[in-house]
C-alpha cells in the first residue's frame, strides 16, 4: 500500500467524522419515529453511513 500524504489523511479523518456523525443523528432520528417507514428511512441511512466509515478506515 502506497502511503498517504498528510493533507490526504486530514481528508480521510474529515470524511470519517462526518460519516460517524451522520450514523450518530440518523440513529437517533430512527429511534424517535414513530412511522416505520420514516424509522426504516434513518435505519438505512444510519447503516450506510458506518459502512462508508468502515470503508474509509480501510485506508489507515
Amino acid at each position: 500500500m502506497t502511503e498517504i500524504s498528510e493533507l490526504e489523511l486530514q481528508n480521510l479523518r474529515h470524511l470519517i467524522a462526518g460519516f460517524d456523525t451522520s450514523h450518530c443523528k440518523l440513529k437517533e432520528y430512527a429511534n424517535c419515529a414513530t412511522d416505520q417507514k420514516v424509522k426504516a428511512f434513518f435505519e438505512k441511512g444510519a447503516q450506510t453511513a458506518m459502512q462508508n466509515k468502515e470503508q474509509l478506515m480501510k485506508f489507515l
